[in-house]
């Protein structure tokens, strides 16, 4: 239950797809809360209707990771403004004024979180996001920055980022989510002690002669020896007789 105390929202950062280590020097706290968020969630069908026929039920084939998108005002003009551009300030508003940069420490900051390579993992870093009801974890796929107001010399000192992301969630959890057997839908599963690719293959399609065209899809050159904790990716395949 709410106790009336503004919550700001935050980001967290991660270097590795579990959430386990996690980079706390790059938190980001939200500045100004975001005016609005919004999710979508899509399902994906195969409509392939046979010669012949007038109609065919669409085939479900998988769901789609969500999206959220946000907008985050940035502004060190000294006075509160919102989206609309009107002055409007209430007790839990906090004004922020300019420091000599503008809002380009601000939104280098945002940037560091959200946005910047992580060296170590080879890729942007993997966001847990929280405010209120919001709790999304994912990765950013779009950021946009439209600047709104300069000083005399050019500095910005409002803008708005507009960003999104999209959902992730890891290999165990999207395994066990998925569980089902049903050859012709596509399986991630993580490999444990004692998994061969011919085991693991037969436990997904129900025979094991697939395993090549999964080691292939996987891009496995020594398909013989797995490592635990391995991911790999199980393709729609369709058996032959």
């Amino acid at each position: 239950m709410s106790d009336g105390k503004l919550q700001k929202l935050v980001i967290r950062c991660f270097a590795d797809e579990k959430y386990e280590n996690e980079l706390k020097e790059l938190q980001y706290t939200a500045l100004l809360n975001p005016e609005k968020y919004s999710q979508s969630y899509k399902t994906e069908y195969k409509k392939e209707q046979a010669t012949g026929n007038s109609a065919t039920a669409p085939k479900f084939t998988r769901s789609v990771p969500s999206d959220l998108e946000l907008e985050f005002l940035f502004d060190r003009t000294g006075v509160l403004v919102h989206y609309g551009d009107d002055p409007e300030a209430s007790a839990d508003d906090t004004v922020y004024k300019d420091q000599g940069k503008g809002i380009i420490d601000d939104l280098e900051n945002f940037k560091k979180a959200v946005f910047d390579y992580n060296g170590d993992e080879h890729k942007p870093n993997y966001l847990i996001i929280s405010w209120g009801a919001l709790l999304f974890k994912g990765i950013l796929t779009d950021l946009g920055i439209e600047y709104k107001l300069f000083k005399s010399d050019g500095t910005p000192i409002r803008a708005i980022a507009k960003v999104k992301f999209i959902s992730h969630i890891e290999a165990e959890k999207r395994a066990a989510v998925e569980n089902n057997k049903s050859p012709d839908l596509t399986h991630y599963r993580v490999a444990k002690d004692g998994d061969t690719l011919p085991l693991m293959t037969h436990r997904i399609y129900g025979d094991s002669k697939y395993y090549l065209e999964v080691a292939k899809a996987n891009n496995l050159i020594n398909f013989r020896k797995l490592k635990a904790g391995q991911e790999l990716f199980f393709p729609p395949l369709t058996k032959q007789s």
